[in-house]
């Protein structure tokens, strides 16, 4: 068990303190260390200069550590690891989909990393056509990751980004699809937005800059240096975000800036690249839209003068808002989320009571209606539809309990026909699990949802583990989705639960607002009250309840084990953003100055004294807190490998316990781990030990 790794007096690694002074407002803050920090240059220099092996160094030996106080988990990893492998089927293929004469495909080859993406023309019997055979371009890397993929009108020719070192940051390149070769033209520090025009030659991208904000639209053309290409569109506002994207007609190319609050949209015929793009609705504070194209129509999806969102159209050259004519009303208790718009019915998908549904409404003015499951709790999704005369919808399904599945729905016959339903090998059967949906009640008196699945046959008299999850903010919704990996933790007697707290939009877009700013805390409150809840009707034994949560989800983790730490057997915190006030002041770094919407900009003192008293990094005392992986990526660009490396420095020297401590910085990647479909299950398994150990479970 890992307290007797412990007892070994096994020496931790004891990061070196360096005073900094942080100052604002009147208000010091004392870091010291601070010195984690490095910038791109010196991480990616070929020679390391002081400071750089300083933090290398010190990331490896708590790493070193890590593998010491695990390595009476190494035998047990390594069957985790095989497990959850083994139920992955090693020869697979997604459900073709088809678009401009070509069905597309991605298969996987037994024993092999990466995707084989694939085509076939007009039917499936034709012969194969490789596009990209990942598993080939992959190799010498240590990570290697294709973004967008995406191809010329005419069929001829492939356009991809690809992401040699897991920092977001893509090579967009091109390949002839007939001969096979490769164009010479490299278009570097894209943030892999790419979009054809429709002459088969001309390009869209978007740039990223030192912050790793995408801020210029630029236009190529095939052929030519990308030195030459020529700026469309520069974001002057560090606010926002821009993109580039092709309506489904395609009859438009549109470039997008999009921030918390607001979003403002322009437009260029397809078929004419070089005009000027034009405005459809100049940006406004809290003014949130997005624009769809059919025919001599626009729909648009906004939140004016409705806070859960409605539907607008308008016809083309007149898209500012007060040509906007209602379609869908706005509803207190339905959060309108998106559309997919056929040549004879619009698609809506909606959640209400924090669950999707699907709404088919028919053009002509039948009668409407909704797609239904039969389950308790599910995560219900309209998959890729690139035609528009079909009355065919592709969607997916998928439960706590129930595999992701892919379907057809025929619209007017209103029939359901399953592709396919992803494949658990081994001996999973679905009648064997259980899943429930409760409603814990917050400190406010507000009902939290929360989804839970476990074995059947598993205890619920008070006396098993249970591992809660969450995520909670940026109005990201946490699903009831099916996770083959999960069953590892499940045939050993786990109960998983996630919680839909506050921050996330699953209730609606209040839900969403009651957990950022100034009422960020509901998020932390509202876990810890359905932890609690969750002991107190007896699914979690009050000593074997565990958290787990990342990036902004391993913040809550930060400011849970703050608040109660007592409550927690274990946690683990991945990539997890826990140096808030430092980083939001930070805005030479990734994220920073989108974000003064979700967290508030502390250089105004208001925002600077509520994050401050949440903050996990600047909240660590002298306490027990419980045991505790902390996981990160050295290349990561969204939270920054530093903030998880100085929070554990900052813990180890403060907590006064003996619950374990660990730290483990894959060197190799970055926000999202490892890539290719395997590897990535190694840290998953390292996390699991550590859990399961904990609980007390017996393994080899």
């Amino acid at each position: 068990m890992l307290s007797q790794m412990l007892n070994k007096n096994i020496k931790a690694p004891v990061a070196e303190k360096e005073a900094e002074i942080l100052s604002i407002h009147g208000d010091d803050r004392m870091d010291n260390y601070y010195w984690m920090k490095l910038s791109d240059e010196q991480k990616n220099a070929s020679e390391l200069d002081e400071q750089t092996k300083k933090v290398v160094d010190y990331l490896e030996a708590e790493n070193a550590y890590t593998k010491q106080i695990l390595s009476h988990t190494e035998t047990f990893q390594e069957e985790l690891f095989t497990e959850i492998v083994g139920r992955i089927k090693q020869t697979d293929m997604s459900v073709p989909y088809k678009e401009n004469g070509y069905y597309y495909i991605n298969r996987f080859e037994e024993g092999k990393e990466y995707p084989i993406h694939s085509r076939k023309k007009e039917t499936l019997e034709s012969e194969e056509e490789i596009l990209l055979d990942v598993n080939e371009m992959a190799k010498g890397f240590e990570f290697y990751n294709i973004g967008t993929r995406t191809i010329s009108p005419d069929n001829k020719i492939l356009a991809y980004a690809e992401d040699t070192l897991s920092r977001r940051i893509y090579d967009i390149k091109f390949k002839n699809l007939l001969t096979g070769e490769m164009f010479q033209d490299v278009i570097p520090n894209s943030s892999g937005a790419i979009v054809w025009a429709n002459d088969n030659k001309t390009l869209f991208y978007s740039v990223k800059d030192e912050t790793l904000r995408p801020y210029k639209i630029f236009r190529h053309i095939l052929g030519t240096n990308s030195k030459d290409d020529v700026e469309i569109y520069h974001e002057q506002d560090g606010t926002f975000i821009n993109f580039v994207y092709k309506t489904k007609s395609k009859k438009y190319i549109i470039i997008g800036s999009h921030s918390t609050l607001s979003q403002e949209y322009s437009y260029v015929n397809a078929d004419r690249p070089f005009d000027e793009f034009v405005l459809f609705q100049p940006r406004e504070r809290n003014l949130e839209y997005s624009i769809g194209h059919y025919e001599d129509k626009w729909f648009i999806r906004t939140n004016m003068d409705a806070k859960n969102f409605r539907l607008m159209s308008t016809y083309e050259g007149k898209t500012s808002k007060e040509n906007w004519t209602e379609m869908i009303a706005n509803r207190d208790d339905v959060l309108f989320e998106g559309m997919d718009i056929f040549k004879n019915f619009l698609v809506v998908s909606e959640r209400k009571d924090g669950l999707t549904q699907i709404r088919i409404m028919p053009w002509n003015g039948d009668a409407e209606h909704y797609i239904s499951f039969g389950e308790e709790a599910y995560y219900m999704f309209t998959s890729i539809n690139p035609e528009f005369d079909t009355d065919i919808l592709r969607l997916g399904y998928t439960s706590m309990k129930t595999p992701n599945s892919t379907y057809d729905y025929d619209m007017v016959l209103r029939e359901k026909t399953l592709l396919k339903q992803e494949e658990v090998v081994g001996d999973f059967e679905i009648k064997n699990y259980q899943t429930e949906r409760l409603m814990a009640t917050a400190e406010d008196g507000t009902k939290i949802p929360i989804s839970i699945v476990y074995k059947k046959g598993t205890k619920l008299d008070g006396t098993s583990p249970l591992l809660l999850y969450a995520y909670g903010s940026y109005g990201h919704c946490m699903d009831p989705y099916f996770s083959s990996v999960r069953l590892s933790l499940l045939d050993r007697g786990f109960i998983y639960a996630i919680a839909n707290i506050r921050g996330g939009e699953e209730m609606g877009r209040h839900w969403y607002e009651d957990g950022k700013l100034l009422k960020k805390k509901n998020t932390f409150t509202d876990f810890i009250d359905c932890g609690k809840y969750l002991v107190e009707k007896k699914y979690a034994a009050k000593n074997n309840l565990f958290a787990m949560g990342g990036s902004a989800g391993g913040l809550l983790m930060g400011a849970v084990i703050n608040m109660e730490p007592k409550m927690w057997k274990g946690v683990v915190a991945a990539v997890p953003f826990v140096d808030v006030i430092t980083t939001m002041l930070d805005d030479t770094i990734p994220l920073t100055t989108g974000e003064y919407d979700e967290w508030g900009n502390p250089n105004e003192k208001v925002y600077y004294d509520y994050i401050k008293s949440y903050s996990p990094y600047d909240n660590v005392e002298k306490k027990e807190y419980p045991a505790l992986m902390v996981t990160t990526g050295y290349h990561d660009s969204q939270v920054q490998y530093w903030e998880p490396a100085k929070w554990v420095a900052k813990l180890r020297e403060m907590k006064t316990d003996h619950n374990p401590l660990i730290l483990h910085t894959n060197m190799g990647a970055g926000h999202g781990g490892a890539s290719g479909r395997f590897k990535r299950f190694r840290e998953t398994a390292m996390e699991y030990a550590f859990i399961i150990d904990l609980a007390g479970i017996k393994h080899s």
